[in-house]
């Protein structure tokens, strides 16, 4: 039988195979039925095709994947949608224009050019949808398929994902723009070639990607997190222990990824390769060898592996420990070691090249310590849900490496905030077995491992406790708070439909 990832995305022509029976089906329907009316109000036609694409929590494993690392993210049931129509060949206006259903985003209008630049001094939602057209495009000529002369696209989308929330609001749109392209010109991709696409997609934005929010969104299987792989990507079910549930809550402190990505996630990606490099250099390579060839932690961990068990030891952070020290290094420290100015390094990278304009030192061995110790996590958390503990045991076992991984990303990663940080003890305060900051942090939200049995009584005091003061100040509306904070159990991913 076919791996699922081996699989295309699938075509429905009823919400019930995504969506379940009862409330949430019902729910689904007046969101499919208003998006509808709202296209056909704006664009003055019905759309051809409608697709979906969820958001994801990760439970355990941050800023790993872009490291070669292995993760363990599961869908959440708060998705993307898109509608979409193509415009015939004899409709004479060439332009591409995406409306939202949320009066909060105006409408965006491109030209139908695939090989246009995206502006990302001037950020505009409409942006990530340009990502996915940029990239079918490019994907489609290099298998050769016949796409025809550029046509209009008339489009509507209508998102639930909590924007900068950390649960991956923009891969949602990438993918489900990228997948409604498809539909649109009638073709479909095994889902592992289409996460890896939407992946690169996601970089015309600016932000140096990992690819776990693309793959979780398109491959994600109902009722299972998932380990994804990378290099090839594959992705494993893992089932989860059925007396625990995650509580994700929003700390209200927004996370704007792409717009502090020099300062932020771009850095982090740009400390890890110099960790690599240096971590090379020093454990053998010829300084222009490991500039050449090392991209990533993953890249040198054989190295720190074998350094390690000279010591006695197989844990590559002590040759971190060993090698790279705890100071901070400067530009010129790092210069001295690679024989080559920081600017020629990374000469092909604009988004690290800005990184560099904006950092004054470099915190290599925090960086490097952080992901391989989270690498290890990623796979103890895989062992315990697999293993022969009591539920007890296991559900304990889980929450520790969650602690475990927060206290990282926070000391050793920097990738906080003080609102996460209040958020995650009032979870551990009220209960959670384990609870960390999820996505790329700096905002966003948290997730906690709850006993099934106390969820309810958590949910409320997490509204007394850390909400209800920010209701108090105006932060946001107390009718809204189902979007801050809620239950989820793992959903499915990416999906097609085509009503008649």
């Amino acid at each position: 039988m076919a791996r699922h990832e081996d699989l295309p995305i699938p075509i429905h022509s009823t919400l019930e195979p995504v969506y379940g029976g009862g409330s949430q089906s019902e729910e689904a329907q007046l969101r499919f039925d208003y998006l509808k009316s709202k296209f056909v109000d704006v664009f003055g036609h019905s759309p051809d095709v409608y697709t979906r694409s969820p958001g994801r929590v990760n439970l355990i494993g941050e800023h790993i994947d872009y490291e070669g690392y292995s993760v363990l993210p599961m869908a959440i049931r708060q998705d993307t949608i898109v509608a979409i129509r193509r415009h015939n060949d004899g409709e004479s206006e060439k332009v591409i224009r995406i409306a939202n259903v949320s009066e909060k985003y105006s409408l965006c209008t491109y030209p139908a050019d695939p090989n246009q630049d995206i502006d990302l001094k001037n950020h505009r939602w409409g942006h990530y949808f340009i990502c996915g057209y940029k990239g079918y495009y490019e994907y489609a000529k290099s298998k050769g398929l016949d796409v025809g002369v550029p046509v209009g696209l008339d489009v509507m989308v209508d998102g639930t994902v909590p924007t900068g929330s950390g649960l991956s609001s923009s891969a949602a749109l990438v993918c489900s723009s990228t997948i409604a392209l498809m539909a649109a010109y009638d073709v479909n991709f095994p889902k592992k070639e289409i996460a890896q696409l939407t992946c690169e997609c996601e970089r015309h934005i600016g932000t140096q990607s990992g690819g776990m929010d693309q793959a979780i969104s398109v491959m994600a299987q109902s009722g299972f997190a998932e380990l994804i792989d990378f290099n090839p990507i594959r992705a494993t079910d893992i089932k989860l222990p059925a007396g625990g549930s995650f509580v994700i809550a929003h700390s209200l402190a927004e996370s704007q990824k792409a717009v502090t990505a020099a300062t932020n996630y771009n850095n982090r990606v740009v400390e890890c390769r110099l960790a690599a490099i240096l971590l090379g250099i020093k454990l053998g390579m010829k300084p222009q060898e490991a500039i050449s060839n090392v991209k990533t932690l993953s890249d040198v961990e054989e190295l720190c592996l074998s350094f390690a068990g000279s010591l006695g030891s197989s844990d590559p952070v002590l040759a971190v420990k060993e090698i790279l020290g705890e100071e901070p290094y400067s530009a010129d420290d790092i210069e001295k070691i690679t024989e080559e100015n920081l600017q020629s390094i990374f000469a092909n990278s604009p988004s690290s090249l800005d990184v560099l304009k904006a950092a004054n030192h470099f915190k290599l061995f925090q960086r490097a310590s952080h992901v391989y110790s989270e690498a290890k996590r990623v796979h103890a958390f895989k062992e315990t849900v697999s293993s022969n503990l009591s539920e007890e045991d296991m559900l304990k076992k889980l929450g520790d490496l969650m602690n475990e991984s927060h206290y990282s990303c926070s000391v050793l990663y920097e990738c906080s905030c003080p609102e996460l940080e209040e958020l995650v003890k009032v979870c551990r305060d009220n209960g959670a077995l384990g609870a960390r900051l999820t996505g790329a942090g700096w905002g966003g939200c948290a997730v906690a491992l709850v006993k099934e049995s106390i969820v309810p009584q958590f949910i409320l005091n997490l509204k007394e406790q850390f909400y209800q003061s920010r209701i108090g100040k105006g932060v946001i509306n107390k009718n809204d708070l189902g979007l801050y904070v809620f239950a989820s159990k793992p959903s499915s991913g990416a999906a097609i439909f085509k009503f008649n």
